[in-house]
Formats: C-alpha cells, sequence, structure tokens
C-alpha cells in the first residue's frame, strides 16, 4: 500500500492506495469521530462493494442512501435523499459521511457534507479511475446546474481518501478510458518524463495491468495534492488542473449531462486547448499531433460526438464558457500549453483565433 499526504495544516489528509485496502478497518477507524456513519453509492456500484463497505463500518450506527447512476442526477435535488436520511436519523455534527463510487457520488456526498449542520465530515472510497486520480482529491464539491457544470459547491476536504484499485477490475472500458483523461492531463500541466512514460505503457494501462495502474494512479494524486497544497482554493495555480475543462465542460453542458463522459469531454478539450495554442505559436504542430496519438491510444475522443438530438455552435460555446468559473470580472481565463508538459493559465489569448478554435470543433 501506498500513503500519500495532502498538506492543508489541520485539513491535513492522507490518500491510501493499494490492492484490496478496501477490507481494513485499520485505515478509516482514526478518521470516524463519532458513532454514526452514512454510506451514499449508487445503483452501478452498491452491488458490487456495498456489503464490503458495510463490513468497514460495523462498528457503527450506519445507514445507507443508494442513488439512481448518471452525471444526469447531480443536481441539487439529487442531494436531498441523503439529507433526508440525516434529517430522519436526526444524526449530529459527528456524524461522517462516505462516498462509495464514482466522480458523481464523490460531488455530491461530498457537498451534502459540507451543507449540512453546516458542515460535517466526510470519507472518500472512490472506486472508478477518474474518481481515484483526481477527483476524490482536493475537496472540490457540488452539483451542476442547466447552465452550467459545478455551478453549486464547496470546498470541503475529506478526512481521508482510500482508493482500492482492485475496484477498478469491475469498471467497464468506456469508464477506464474516461480516468486515463485526467491521468494524462497530468501529464500535460508539468511532466513531459509522465507524458513519455504514459506513451510507451498507454497499452498496459488499457489492459489494467497493476504496477501501471499502481504508479500512474500514484502520480497523478501526489501531483494534485501538491497543487491543492499550495493552491487550496484555486486562487491561482491550482487552476492548471482544469486543462481541457473549460471547453469539457461546455461540452457537457451543450450536449446535455451524461451524453459525453466528463473524462471524453477533457480529453476533447485538451485537444482544443493544445489547437488554440498551435494557433498563437505557443507550441509546434507536431507537439499537437502527439497529444491528440496519447488520446487516441487511450480509446478517448478526440472530437465533439455528432448527436442527432443536440449539437454545439461557436456561439453556444462562447456562451457556456462565459459561465465558467474561470471568468474573473468578466474576462475568461483558459489553461494552455507552452510546451509539451507545460502548461500556463491566461487570458492573454487572440479572441478570434479562439474563435477559429470553436468553429473547427463545433457541431453546427
Amino acid at each position: 500500500m501506498i500513503t500519500l499526504n495532502v498538506e492543508l495544516g489541520e485539513r491535513s489528509y492522507p490518500i491510501f492506495i493499494g490492492q484490496n485496502i478496501l477490507n481494513d478497518k485499520s485505515l478509516v477507524a482514526p478518521y470516524v469521530t463519532g458513532k454514526q456513519v452514512v454510506i451514499v453509492s449508487n445503483e452501478t456500484i452498491a452491488p458490487l462493494y456495498l456489503d464490503k463497505a458495510l463490513s468497514l463500518f460495523s462498528d457503527y450506527q450506519c445507514e445507507t442512501v443508494i442513488l439512481p447512476d448518471g452525471e444526469v442526477y447531480k443536481t441539487y435535488d439529487g442531494i436531498l435523499p441523503i439529507i433526508d436520511c440525516l434529517m430522519e436519523n436526526k444524526f449530529d455534527r459527528r456524524v461522517t459521511l462516505v462516498a462509495l463510487g464514482g466522480g458523481v457520488i464523490g460531488d455530491m456526498t461530498g457537498y451534502a457534507a459540507a451543507i449540512y449542520r453546516r458542515g460535517v465530515n466526510f470519507i472518500q472510497i472512490p472506486t472508478t479511475l477518474l474518481a481515484q486520480v483526481d477527483s476524490s482529491v482536493g475537496g472540490k464539491t457540488g452539483v451542476n446546474h442547466p447552465l452550467g457544470k459545478n455551478m453549486i459547491g464547496a470546498f470541503h476536504q475529506p478526512q481521508c481518501v482510500l482508493a482500492d484499485t482492485a475496484t477498478l477490475n469491475t469498471l467497464d472500458d468506456r469508464q477506464l478510458s474516461a480516468g486515463l483523461a485526467e491521468v494524462i492531463k497530468y501529464a500535460l500541466i508539468n511532466s513531459k518524463n509522465f507524458f513519455d512514460w504514459l506513451s510507451q505503457n498507454m497499452s498496459a494501462l488499457n489492459n489494467r495491468e497493476p504496477d501501471a495502474l499502481a504508479y500512474a494512479i500514484e502520480f497523478s494524486c501526489q501531483d494534485k495534492a501538491d497543487i491543492v497544497a499550495a493552491d487550496e482554493k484555486e486562487e491561482g495555480q491550482r487552476a492548471l488542473l482544469n486543462l481541457g475543462h473549460t471547453f469539457g465542460h461546455a461540452i457537457e453542458t451543450g450536449l446535455g449531462y451524461g451524453k459525453c463522459l466528463h473524462g471524453e469531454a477533457v480529453a476533447i478539450g485538451m485537444v482544443m486547448a493544445a489547437n488554440l495554442s498551435v494557433r498563437h505559436g505557443w507550441i509546434k504542430p507536431s507537439v499537437q499531433e502527439q497529444i491528440i496519438k496519447l488520446i487516441e491510444q487511450a480509446k478517448l475522443p478526440t472530437r465533439v460526438p455528432i448527436d442527432q438530438e443536440k449539437s454545439i455552435s461557436m456561439k453556444q460555446f462562447l456562451e457556456l464558457m462565459a459561465g465558467d468559473k474561470k471568468v474573473l470580472d468578466g474576462q475568461l481565463h483558459l489553461v494552455l500549453m507552452n510546451a509539451l508538459g507545460n502548461s500556463l493559465i491566461t487570458s492573454d489569448f487572440d479572441i478570434e483565433k479562439l474563435h477559429q478554435t470553436l468553429q473547427e470543433f463545433a457541431t453546427d
């Protein structure tokens, strides 16, 4: 087992990464302060891992909330069953919520923990690659709104993260690829060496080879832990973690939540960021080609999918991006690239070049 730490003073917490650690009560016991636990999962994950989670917390008064599966349910109304359970059982401020599932469950459970009695503890048990390498770490919690993704939420750090890599064995191939998008992101923002490693080991990751997955998860979590420790509330360099996300969130919202998985939208968004960086002369076309090749090796899309019911025009892209969290004082900030493995946060881009990129990727 590997243990990493997110260093945030009194809010610091460990990330446990290993095979079959969902059986180890001693890992979570120090992070449950009271006698009450609520495990939140969904209809896909609960049949697979709820019994193990219940055994993990068998020494506590434990309730469960099983939510429907999918990004479309990540709404304010969607968290009400969690709040209802807490209220109906009269759970106090020492209750611990447990998020058992992927990024959607983690975000919703974390947000419920942030607002119940003005903040209670929660533990992350991520069961998807995307959640293990990204969304379970860093304390971003929230829900979606029809006009924008993750626009309602709070920074609320977990007590610990328990990433059992054995749960990835039950992950379908599409979800595995979605998680690889976030892994690729860490390479693009600050590590050419990791990019080269991914290029050489992508087939091993696709084949779920344990050593390759363990290294990719450890690298990604350590990178995110370091960035979050330096900038917990995204006032500066933490925004680098949004590479591909401003474009990707527009795609998710524009097509309708759930039509395109978050990781798939981020993959397309990273290609769009590379495209705009090429237009500015900040990276060479050959670098963009390397990025596209790696994303394709991860079995991820590089273009916005054609949907017969919904399309995204350049105007829609601009409207959705204008409502993004990275807009400050009316100015859109983007994460772009100035080298392979080196990204920057900037508002100093040519709007006409942005229009050209959006036009190239728009489906209407």
